[in-house]
């Protein structure tokens, strides 16, 4: 909880808007050094292009051409994070266990149930990982935000020019 006058810390990003609609913006934001550095870049939904886009609320009446900070609180970042990180390596551990239990008892080749327990129990966990995205996209505080406009449009074309 935050006391009077402690900010929320903030993962933030910079980003170009694309494309605007009712309240909505849509925002290409370019790989951050973050993006490079980070083991599961292969795995991400970027997948290997330079830009990825972001839908927001246009709270701040951004226009197409303004370069925008775009925010996510770090706790909800990190909660997110560490489900999508652990949530499957912990149903692996356990379906590979309670698969190894189970083949014993019934007497089964134990490696092969092994790992079928921890195939299944490790896809369930994305099913439920599914649900979980399903359900943060709803929540605001899961939600990145447009925080402020950093350069207008209309500025950076005037720059261009000369």
């Amino acid at each position: 909880m935050l006391h009077e006058g402690e900010r929320e810390k903030m993962v933030t990003e910079k980003g170009i808007v694309a494309d605007v609609s009712d309240h909505k913006a849509q925002v290409r934001i370019r790989k951050s050094s973050a993006c490079a550095s980070c083991e599961a870049r292969d795995a991400c939904h970027i997948h290997n292009t330079k830009e990825m886009v972001v839908d927001v609320n246009n709270d701040l009446q951004a226009k197409v051409g303004d370069l925008v900070e775009i925010s996510v609180p770090t706790r909800s970042f990190l909660r997110i994070s560490l489900l999508v990180y652990f949530l499957p390596v912990l149903a692996l551990i356990f379906g590979a266990y309670v698969g190894g239990a189970w083949a014993a008892s019934l007497r089964l080749p134990s490696t092969l149930v092994s790992v079928l327990g921890g195939g299944l129990a490790m896809a369930f966990s994305f099913a439920i990982l599914r649900r979980i995205d399903r359900a943060a996209q709803c929540r605001a505080e899961f939600s990145p935000r447009m925080t402020r406009i950093l350069v207008n449009a209309t500025v950076r074309q005037l720059g261009d020019s000369k």
